[in-house]
């Protein structure tokens, strides 16, 4: 059964309420699997790695819910600035 992000809104932000009314955060929201990315040139050098973290999947849905919240927030203060 596939879940929508509207659907999951709620209990991601019980979720996140819980946390900050507690101050703690689950563990599986502070661990990542770090694969690193070959972008190119000699492969023995590592500047020519870039990371990536995977999170959990309840993580990027939260982080997605916080950020269009903040979104709406900046655009209804005008306070977002486009440059």
């Amino acid at each position: 059964m596939k879940l929508s992000r509207e659907a999951m809104t709620p209990c991601l932000a019980r979720l996140l309420e819980i946390s900050l009314n507690n101050a703690n955060i689950p563990k599986d929201s502070k661990i990542a699997t770090v694969f690193h990315i070959y972008k190119g040139g000699f492969r023995s050098a590592l500047s020519n790695y870039r990371p990536i973290s995977l999170t959990s999947v309840a993580c990027k849905q939260l982080e997605h819910v916080i950020a269009g919240y903040l979104r709406q927030v900046w655009d209804k203060n005008d306070w977002f600035y486009e440059g």
